[in-house]
């Protein structure tokens, strides 16, 4: 391999590298239920790279934290999977600020896809279980919060 390209695929790995081990931007949502508001504070996913890597490889998540996952454009069906992902997780799929369905309890590791069953703009990513433990059901709204 020519050494000008060898070089230049070193800097490549080098700057993805250092892109994905950069933190993410966090932003403080509230997720309101039958049982009030509950606040947390997520990581924005909102490029492709970073919701290609979402939470994989994290070994825990505090129950007050989660990913918000920021996608451009109009309303669309996304799926996920948790390969890579070693904690469960809860899925909240969001359109028009509202949760149009959850997924409870995504299984650590696996490869099964995860369908939003509507067109979403976004997803939240919660510690598995705690969709129920806050009664979160669709159509809760769900909002970003602005200020300290």
């Amino acid at each position: 391999m020519p050494r000008s390209r060898l070089s230049f695929l070193i800097l490549t790995v080098l700057a993805i590298g250092t892109a994905q081990a950069r933190p993410l931007r966090t932003e403080r949502l509230e997720v309101v239920t039958a049982s009030g508001p509950h606040r947390f504070a997520v990581e924005v996913a909102d490029t492709f790279a970073t919701r290609e890597r979402g939470l994989m490889f994290r070994k825990r998540l505090a129950p007050d934290r989660g990913m918000l996952f920021k996608f451009s454009g109009p309303p669309q069906r996304v799926s996920f999977w948790m390969k890579n992902t070693l904690i469960p997780l809860d899925m909240l799929f969001i359109a028009d600020s509202r949760i149009v369905s959850i997924a409870e309890n995504a299984v650590p590791l696996s490869e099964t896809t995860i369908p939003s069953g509507a067109p979403v703009t976004e997803v939240v990513e919660l510690p598995g279980g705690r969709a129920a433990e806050i009664g979160a059901a669709p159509g809760d709204a769900v909002r970003e919060l602005r200020g300290p």
